[in-house]
């Protein structure tokens, strides 16, 4: 392949990848995640720690994503690894649906008054036996 091809596809493929962090940043920013979630632990004095952690976060996974980039961590490593993204992620599932008011309509909707806990802490153990089946079957 020509040089030219070459930086024609990085240029394209880096363009692209600006594009797509970009809209994800602004849907991340328009929904007030961050500030949502600093909000509901407390922790507000510290969003410019969590901007920057997020931040260093995509920048990183993306360097380790293109560079195929190996931690030998061993499988002890990878289950806490694994807990804390778990975690993460669903921290931040949370929060969504916090941001959306999901649970509140849902609740009317269906009118239920109680028993609403016990359906949080379902959803959680739902995706964590989703995300045990995900990564310790492979399915």
């Amino acid at each position: 392949m020509s040089p030219g091809k070459q930086l024609l596809m990085a240029v394209a493929g880096f363009s692209s990848g600006v594009g797509v962090a970009g809209g994800l940043f602004a849907l991340i920013i328009a929904l007030g995640l961050v500030s949502e979630f600093a909000d509901q632990t407390h922790t507000a004095s510290h969003i410019f720690w969590y901007e920057d952690a997020v931040s260093a976060g995509a920048i990183l996974g993306n360097v380790m994503s293109v560079y195929q980039i190996v931690l030998p961590l061993g499988q002890l490593g990878a289950g806490i690894f694994g807990l804390f993204s778990g975690i993460f992620v669903g921290a931040w599932a949370m929060a969504l649906t916090e941001i959306v008011n999901i649970i509140p309509i849902f609740t009317r909707r269906i009118d239920l008054r109680r028993g609403l806990g016990l359906i949080i802490v379902s959803m959680a153990a739902g995706r964590t036996a989703g995300s045990f089946l995900y990564y310790y079957f492979r399915f």
